[in-house]
């Protein structure tokens, strides 16, 4: 199903552009924000990769390793269709020799070793490189517009990509919701499809009202660059001015079991009773996205993007403020700088 063209919050797309031309286009880079340990029972591997997904490779390094796949550890998903730069932990029970590792699309760049396996969400911050192209008018206010981001941010919604192609991971969320049996990873799918949607209809009555950038009583905050969050009793002076410092942000909920339906987003009850069924946890996501350190080049016809984003966030939230962007490649893929991290 068509996806709603939710609204954006710093005026009309300027131009239209294209993605991921080739793999160079689109570049990631994974900072941990912590130093492996240097000792203990896994082997801290930091790849960089080009024309692969990430879950394939780490299904390589099991098989180089002999070790289950279940015990390879990654931070976050990342692209297919880019060049991008991660960590992984592999068991190292069997002392392989990684300087023999012979994967087309990958090579590694450092191997390092820690005591702990790598989890899901472990990483602090995505690095992107990313180039648009795009045949601009030189009447288009893009100096102005990119300023406006990198000072006030960016409505945190989840990106196509959560979507599926054409929108059929929502079809998946109503077919589960209906009750239909699905295997583990599409009923995971499913779930984090129906959250999401109902998240960035959320969102979309914020921007709509022009408050999600803005905290009301009420609000839960969350503060920047972490998952703590706390109620917000009374905006008083001192919350305002951290929150205009992009210091702590107002949330939503990423909806589950006891949730209040009477705050939900019209039209979503079965979604709603499912959920709730199932018992899935609820959790808060900031309504606005920091874009850190933004800097940007213009080159003709070519607008090149160097920019950092927090854990679950979507590269594709911040393009949508300044260009309608035709990806080269289908977005069926998930960007998990794109994983959800509540």
């Amino acid at each position: 199903m068509p996806l709603p063209d939710w609204p954006r919050a710093h005026g009309l797309p300027l131009f239209a552009a294209t993605i991921r031309g080739k793999p160079e286009d689109f570049d990631v880079t994974e900072e941990l924000g912590f130093e492996p340990s240097g000792d203990g029972e896994h082997d801290f591997l930091y790849l960089e990769k080009i024309g692969i997904n990430t879950e394939w490779l780490a299904r390589q390094l099991a098989i180089f390793a002999d070790v289950p796949a279940k015990d390879v550890g990654y931070s976050g998903l990342k692209d297919r269709h880019a060049v991008t730069r991660q960590w992984f932990s592999v068991p190292r029970w069997n002392q392989p020799d990684w300087a023999a590792l012979d994967v087309s699309g990958a090579r590694v760049l450092e191997v390092s070793r820690n005591a702990r396996k790598l989890r899901r969400g472990a990483h602090q911050i995505n690095q992107f490189q990313i180039v648009l192209r795009g045949t601009r008018k030189d009447s288009d206010p893009l100096e102005e517009r990119l300023q406006t981001i990198r000072e006030a941010g960016v409505p945190n919604y989840f990106g196509e990509q959560r979507f599926g192609r054409d929108g059929g991971n929502i079809a998946l969320a109503n077919s589960w919701a209906a009750g239909r049996r699905l295997p583990r990873h599409k009923r995971s799918i499913a779930i984090s499809s129906a959250r999401s949607y109902l998240f960035n209809e959320l969102l979309a009555a914020r921007v709509t009202d022009k408050s999600w950038n803005k905290l009301v009583a009420g609000d839960v905050a969350n503060l920047e660059g972490s998952g703590s969050v706390f109620e917000v009793d009374d905006a008083n002076d001192e919350l305002r001015e951290r929150c205009t410092a992009l210091d702590i942000h107002p949330t939503a909920l990423l909806w589950g079991d006891g949730c209040d339906t009477n705050a939900a987003p019209a039209g979503h009850d079965d979604w709603l009773q499912a959920l709730n069924k199932a018992r899935v946890q609820p959790a808060y996501r900031s309504l606005r996205l920091r874009v850190v350190d933004l800097r940007w080049q213009v080159d003709k016809d070519t607008l090149t993007l160097n920019f950092g984003l927090t854990r679950g966030a979507f590269a594709t939230s911040v393009l949508r403020e300044i260009a309608n962007t035709t990806d080269f490649v289908s977005p069926n893929n998930p960007d998990e700088i794109h994983h959800e991290s509540p």
